[in-house]
């Protein structure tokens, strides 16, 4: 597992944000980019520039630019990486997963890692399926939560991976150390479910999401199950979301 000392800088209060927050509010009051003027920044020999071309990219979708937000995948500076994973996540590319999915298993960097998983989850591409299911399990905190919202967009396109991803995400919801990660696991399974007829896997799910919605200390983890529940109709769900309102538990 990776430690959370391999990147104390994301261990504040905005680590399980948005990836893209702190990028684009950098620019948040300037006109969008001129790709002709940034294209070139790509291949500066300033990393402040080639940061600056990528996070770019995160606003504007240019096919050219894909081939050098790959490389810089592998900049020895992890501003410059972790930018270019987010623009990879906007300018998405079969060969850039490739990539992400090599640099998920060997970056050091916890905010570089957050980025990849963010990229992975627009992807659409079932490569994608299988490393975010070991972040799940052994990453630090902030990685985690966003390869259970990443598992859920792209294990839903093929039913195999559904009941790969299930399994994993359920053991995040009722046993990762961290709220915010069980929430995010309980979001997935209910997007998941979606998917699945009324069989085993699919019961199995219903009965981790009833059993956050009982026993998880977390007031929000609670929220997030009955969430999940109520936007599946499930009415095993339903019913007892029904006896703990009557019973004032929730």
């Amino acid at each position: 597992m990776h430690s959370n000392d391999d990147l104390s800088v994301i261990e504040s209060a905005d680590q399980f944000d948005d990836p893209l927050d702190r990028l684009e509010s950098v620019d948040a009051n300037v006109p969008p980019p001129d790709p002709e003027e940034m294209l070139p920044k790509l291949r500066d020999t300033d990393p402040s520039q080639r940061m600056l071309a990528a996070r770019a990219f995160c606003e504007l979708q240019e096919p050219r630019a894909i081939p050098h937000l790959i490389q810089l995948l592998n900049d020895i500076c992890p501003l410059v990486r972790v930018s270019a994973a987010y623009a990879l996540g906007r300018n998405t590319n079969p060969e850039a997963v490739a990539a992400l999915i090599q640099l998920l298993a060997t970056d050091w960097n916890g905010y570089v890692r957050k980025g990849i998983v963010w990229a992975l989850g627009n992807s659409s591409d079932r490569r994608a399926v299988k490393p975010l299911i070991h972040s799940l399990r052994t990453d630090i905190s902030a990685v985690r939560l966003w390869a259970a919202s990443s598992l859920a967009q792209i294990a839903k396109l093929e039913y195999e991976d559904v009941i790969s991803s299930m399994a994993p995400l359920i053991e995040g919801l009722r046993r990762d150390a961290v709220a915010a990660v069980r929430g995010n696991c309980a979001w997935a399974i209910g997007q998941l479910c979606r998917e699945l007829p009324s069989n085993v896997v699919y019961a199995t799910a219903i009965d981790a999401l009833l059993e956050a919605l009982v026993e998880d200390e977390d007031y929000g983890v609670k929220e997030d199950a009955k969430s999940a529940l109520l936007r599946l109709g499930d009415p095993r769900g339903l019913q007892m979301i029904e006896d703990l309102e009557l019973e004032g538990l929730i």
